[in-house]
């Protein structure tokens, strides 16, 4: 086993689930080192010396006070049973000697001078990470955020003592965090890595029966570097002072996109202003008012208590911003909104969303930044080295390719001449543009029209069929599937062949990265396959293997196990005043814990996927209507063209599901707190 980690080189991370709960600090381990097999097997040996002083799985205390069989219930407990200091002691003073060969980090605080006494000799070869804060500020966590309360009970100061010394311990080097360090950037290239560039499915898709495989162009086939989503604030905020008359102090005041603050799947709610994270039950897990983040009282407020909107208000008032080119529009309603805070200027929020959503919409309607963008792609777009390998494979194996796209053909031209080649065209067998997705998905009747290479205007004359070599423009999808003579899978009992049934309805995938412009119709109306494009997967696993991330993740575990715990000695009576505020404080810790955690991805929203800690309206939208995903289309050239996509077996829907061992509880403790922290 370990000689196979090693060949592998993978890395192994909380080696052993019956100790990663209660025994052992995060570590990360690299498997590149020759004394990985050393470190594996003194873990082993520390695993099952530990393994019967403790249970894996954490059972409800009986509910009383006070406890007669305090064996039985240290049996219950595994907080209890794990004998920190000599555990962490032993453990640390174990490894200290080929902790620094095989790069395990985030050792206990035991293990500060033998890991000190090493570093010099060591830092040539192992890079450690360095602050950027100066020497003179005191970077070190908040004391409040590793002191638990205490209880005048001396059962439950037990738990609470223990569950700080772990989170103390776990944390002794960690420092404050800066969201702009965090390196979580959408738009910055990616290192290729194994976990990063896997296709996820939600639903079984045999690549080997798919027929025909369509892609959508901007952020598909080619993605942007940030300067285009500064090309496109830049340009609406002039439209903004020269169109509609908003202060030309505004284009002073060094407003400019900023990569820190927008992600995508968020929402702007036209009545306030407000930017919101929804989460997939539509509540808003957080929300800022330009710049600064509106307090959880305040959206109680505005939602009449329930913390979201009723289907129709949501329909009235959120307008989505769902694919990454909103998250320009995003900045720019934020900065417009806080610019008007700031110089004391009354506004309509109403009238501010309407003004930038329309700035936004000339900028793209109008042309400019493409013809910016088409001058210069070296600067506006990514190097996309194994795209060609990943048509040329797909179309080697008989699968017919489209392209479809909402850009105009002499834009899409010059960059896929850029990223393919001057022939580029030959791949295709049908090119459409201008397609204006998604009405290309619910139109019935609208006609395909040619378009001139050479000059890009439209030849109105009926078109019979697609023809390769030729570019289309408009059209919908009920004339594409008869022209293109796509069907619907045979009945399921045709579909028995080789002891797999094919669970799709069509032969035809479709990939893009915008869930309601690309897919979502596809998918709902026609039966397609889809798969989306969310590089926000590769760059957010990037941050989640990151030691800093798995220690914060660690500690809301240990801080909600302790919750369950003193609710099991405070046992089934009525709660004191005192029992109260000791549960209030863990839970307000917890809350600051996840602000970490969403620092540490880089942005005031946190996770892509998630709402605080909720499953988020775009994590929803994409496990519904979406069969794959991935970080890019590069991301297919590891998979055969007949390879077989399986779902993840552990989708956990109710809570008897979620429980396991290990698993942090998946609920919303703002809802409990209702407090005015922002």
């Amino acid at each position: 086993c370990c000689e196979s980690y090693i060949s592998n080189n993978i890395q192994l991370f909380w080696i052993f689930s019956f100790i990663d709960n209660s025994t052992l600090p995060s570590m990360k381990i690299d498997c590149h080192s020759s004394s990985m097999l050393q470190a594996v097997l003194l873990l082993t040996a520390l695993a099952f010396e530990e393994v019967g002083s403790f249970s894996t799985r954490t059972t409800p205390v009986p509910p009383s006070r006070h406890h007669a069989k305090r064996d039985a219930v240290t049996r219950r407990n595994p907080l209890r049973t794990f004998r920190t200091e000599e555990s962490l002691r032993r453990i640390s003073s174990s490894l200290a000697a080929s902790s620094l060969d095989v790069g395990i980090e985030n050792l206990p605080e035991n293990q500060e001078n033998a890991t000190n006494s090493t570093t010099a000799s060591s830092s040539a070869s192992v890079e450690k990470p360095t602050s950027r804060a100066s020497p003179d500020v005191d970077n070190s966590l908040p004391a409040d955020m590793l002191t638990l309360p205490r209880h005048s009970q001396e059962d439950v100061n037990e738990i609470l003592d223990e569950t700080e010394a772990l989170i103390r311990n776990m944390h002794k080097h960690s420092k404050k965090v800066d969201p702009r360090n965090s390196h979580n950037r959408q738009s910055t290239p990616r290192p290729e890595d194994a976990d990063g560039d896997a296709i996820f499915a939600n639903t079984y898709v045999d690549l080997g029966k798919v027929e025909t495989v369509g892609f959508d162009y901007d952020y598909t086939l080619v993605s942007y570097t940030e300067e285009l989503l500064e090309l496109i604030y830049d340009m609406a905020l002039k439209r903004l002072v020269n169109d509609r008359n908003y202060p030309t102090e505004m284009l002073e005041a060094g407003l400019s996109f900023d990569p820190f603050f927008s992600i995508r799947g968020l929402a702007v709610d036209k009545e306030t202003g407000w930017i919101c994270h929804l989460s997939y039950t539509h509540k808003v897990a957080v929300a800022w008012e330009g710049r600064e983040k509106v307090p959880t009282s305040e959206i109680y407020k505005e939602y009449r208590g329930k913390r979201a909107l009723n289907p129709l208000e949501r329909k009235s008032r959120l307008k989505p911003l769902n694919d990454l080119f909103s998250m320009a529009e995003c900045c720019l309603i934020a900065d417009t909104i806080q610019f008007f805070k700031d110089q004391h200027i009354d506004y309509c929020p109403n009238n501010v969303v309407r003004d930038i959503l329309g700035a936004i919409g000339d900028t793209h309607i109008s042309g400019d930044f493409h013809r910016i963008v088409a001058h210069d792609p070296a600067r506006y777009f990514h190097p996309t080295p194994h795209l060609k390998s990943v048509l040329t494979n797909l179309k080697q194996s008989g699968k017919r390719l489209i392209f479809a796209s909402n850009s105009p053909f002499w834009y899409v031209d010059e960059g896929m001449k850029y990223v393919l080649g001057d022939d580029w065209m030959n791949m295709w067998d049908t090119v459409i543009v201008s397609a204006g997705k998604p009405a290309f998905y619910t139109e019935v009747r609208r006609p395909f029209r040619e378009v001139n290479k050479y000059n890009s205007r439209v030849l109105f004359k009926k078109v019979e069929r697609l023809e390769k070599g030729a570019v289309y423009t408009e059209g919908c999808l009920r004339e594409l599937t008869r022209l293109m003579g796509l069907k619907q899978s045979e009945d399921l009992e045709s579909n028995l062949e080789g002891g797999a049934v094919e669970l799709a309805t069509s032969k035809v995938l479709y990939i893009g990265d915008s869930l309601f412009a690309d897919l979502v119709d596809a998918k709902r109306e026609f039966g397609w396959m889809t798969a989306a494009v969310t590089p926000e997967v590769g760059t957010e696993m990037e941050v989640q293997r990151q030691s800093d991330y798995i220690l914060v993740e660690r500690t809301i575990e240990f801080l909600l196990n302790a919750l369950r715990l003193v609710q099991g000695e405070l046992g089934a009576v009525q709660r004191t005043e005192e029992d109260l505020a000791t549960l209030d404080a863990i839970e307000q810790l917890v809350s600051k814990w996840r602000d970490r955690e969403t620092a540490l991805l880089g942005n005031p929203f946190g996770s892509v996927f998630r709402a605080r800690y909720q499953p988020s309206l775009f994590a929803h939208s994409l496990r519904r209507y979406c069969d794959l995903y991935m970080a890019s289309v590069s991301s297919l050239r590891l998979y055969s063209p007949q390879h077989r996509f399986y779902p993840e077996s552990d989708f956990r829907l109710l809570a008897h599901e979620i429980k396991r061992p290990g698993a942090t509880e998946c609920w919303d403790l703002e809802d409990v707190l209702n407090n005015d922290e922002p």
